[in-house]
């Protein structure tokens, strides 16, 4: 996997179509999700470069609540390669 713009775009598409917000905050923290006031939100910390934002989603993902069938034919393509890496 390429980790560049496009393929950050495509997780957070992902991401989106499940139900969940993407946040880029500053800040001491470690990158994850939480859930804000029965919201879905995935908070990341906004001076992570591409690679290290993309590596976070692809470690994020698979602990998320995603219904395949509400993902585009695409989303899910990038969602099913994701999970293989996972494994």
């Amino acid at each position: 996997m390429k980790y560049n713009q496009p393929v950050l775009n495509k997780l957070e598409k992902i991401l989106e179509e499940a139900g969940y917000v993407v946040r880029y905050e500053r800040g001491s923290f470690q990158s994850g999700y939480c859930i804000l006031e029965e919201k879905k939100v995935v908070v990341l910390n906004r001076f992570l470069n591409i690679e290290g934002r993309i590596n976070t989603l692809i470690d994020l993902i698979p602990s998320l609540k995603v219904t395949y069938e509400m993902l585009t034919v695409d989303s899910q393509k990038m969602y099913d390669e994701v999970m293989v890496k996972q494994t």
